[in-house]
């Protein structure tokens, strides 16, 4: 479950970041789904006066593995098109791409997965979130 501004951003955001498609929705919330993966996402509008804090309990960033390079890398134009502020780095083995979605949460793609390569260490970015 993700708390947003707004569903319809937000719904277009992860439909085109990610490929989800809205399967049921309301007036208040959605369930994004990856008919091939078995991915879901669940959202609920609390309005653009919902308070937001990093660094407490709950959800600080949104991981998600993108199938291949040019995968990543259409991630990345995505979340450049919506966000000035898009960081990308490379660990052990592995590259990612992190930028925000339209309710300020840090969002991250990475690939190859940890299926692909098993992660090694705890990545430092998780300790600025």
């Amino acid at each position: 479950m993700l708390y947003v501004f707004d569903l319809d951003e937000s719904t277009s955001f992860y439909r085109d970041l990610l490929g989800l498609e809205v399967s049921l929705r309301t007036t208040t919330a959605a369930l994004m789904v990856d008919a091939s993966s078995g991915c879901q996402l669940y959202l609920r509008a609390l309005g653009s006066n919902a308070p937001h804090t990093l660094g407490g309990i709950g959800l600080q960033c949104m991981i998600w593995t993108a199938s291949d390079a040019e995968e990543l890398r259409r991630c990345e134009e995505v979340l450049r098109k919506r966000d000035a502020h898009v960081s990308t780095g490379h660990a052990e083995g592995f590259d990612w791409v992190e930028g925000r979605d339209p309710s300020d949460v840090p969002v991250m793609v990475s690939h190859p997965g940890p299926d692909e390569v098993p992660r090694q260490e705890i990545i430092t970015r998780i300790y600025a979130w």
